[in-house]
């Protein structure tokens, strides 16, 4: 069974991440004024940017009760072989420019594929070894239990205030921990995809677990109960965010939970469009299916070509059209040929019927 729901809210996640991550080029490397939806939070809130990488979180623990739906000898085993090779990945492509030049760029231990290679690899063997119930008492317990963490006395003296960037435990860690090769500078400084933060991003992953499993067992009401639960989640979350703040870099369990409703929500108003049998896919959903298809690829491919948006070639029609269009509107056209570049490399893929796997 497989999802084409999930493949094209895959591929808008994928799509999204290359948007957000090229507007921010574009403001960095271009001194372009881009929408702030585009751009992550400082540290509290949510925008459009912030929905990116726990609604991949989301999807692959969605995935899990699909891909290892089957009893095979040495599961365990290729799982984590699988979540060490993203790790690995995530390593190198964290740290390319280091590569280039030790003194001037920082070592970087973690990353979002890192992030990804740990949530897999524990969502994949909590699925082969636990029960249902035991994974969603294990959600509630690292939910609940991650807000007192984050309002330990910091290790390095720095007064704990949740609402201030970087003034908590799980940043302080960080600094202990990564000292100098933390990715956010200062003395309040710390790593988005740090030690802590690791704990709850499994948790999120879970709520992806519940959700797969309840999409390959249930065959019928599906629609309404994604959406009571994606409602509930963000309703919680939402509640919960006025003691303990939305914030994607250290990943706080509102932010776990409001995001995991968001995704829930846009499945649910894809999965009766997609998913009927018989079914084909429209060209806007075959166009995320090329993203979606080859998700990592697509990273990839995007991680080691990056700079591109801000070269000439591109940056070329923002120039001619800043002053009449305005930053917002003008930056985004260097933006999207980027994003057609590689999603033209990702179709090319799709109809080859190609799909890289780490």
């Amino acid at each position: 069974m497989r999802l084409i729901s999930l493949d094209v809210l895959r591929g808008l996640t994928v799509a999204g991440m290359i948007l957000v991550n090229s507007a921010a080029a574009m403001k960095w490397g271009a001194d372009a004024e881009v929408a702030p939806i585009l751009l992550h939070k400082s540290w509290d809130g949510l925008t459009l940017a912030d929905l990116v990488f726990p609604g991949f979180l989301t999807m692959v623990g969605i995935a899990i009760p699909f891909s290892l739906r089957d009893p095979k000898p040495g599961q365990q085993g290729r799982a984590l072989a699988r979540a060490g090779r993203l790790v690995l990945l995530g390593v190198i492509l964290s740290n390319l420019y280091w590569a280039t030049d030790f003194d001037a760029h920082p070592f970087r231990v973690f990353g979002v594929l890192q992030r990804i290679g740990l949530v897999y690899g524990a969502c994949a063997l909590l699925y082969l070894t636990a029960g249902p119930r035991l994974r969603i008492a294990l959600i509630a317990v690292i939910l609940i239990g991650y807000w007192p963490l984050t309002l330990l006395p910091a290790p390095d003296g720095l007064p704990n205030d949740l609402w201030q960037r970087g003034h908590n435990f799980v940043a302080s860690l960080d600094r202990v921990v990564l000292g100098a090769h933390r990715y956010v500078q200062g003395p309040e400084g710390y790593d988005p995809e740090g030690i802590l933060g690791t704990l709850p991003a499994i948790a999120q992953g879970l709520i992806g677990v519940v959700l797969g499993e309840f999409l390959r067992n249930r065959s019928g009401g599906r629609t309404r109960a994604l959406a009571l639960a994606g409602g509930a989640m963000v309703a919680v979350g939402a509640a919960w965010s006025f003691a303990f703040p939305i914030v994607k870099d250290i990943w706080s369990s509102s932010f776990v939970l409001v995001t995991s409703g968001i995704i829930t929500l846009a499945l649910a108003a894809l999965h009766p469009w997609l998913d009927r049998t018989g079914q084909k896919p429209g060209p806007a959903a075959t166009a995320m299916i090329a993203f979606g298809g080859n998700a990592i690829a697509a990273y990839t491919l995007h991680q080691l070509t990056a700079s591109m948006v801000t070269w000439d070639l591109l940056r070329t029609p923002f120039d001619a059209t800043r002053t009449t269009l305005g930053d917002p509107v003008a930056s985004l056209i260097p933006v999207l040929l980027y994003m057609v570049l590689i999603w033209a490399a990702m179709e090319w893929l799709r109809r080859k019927a190609w799909i890289i796997k780490i």
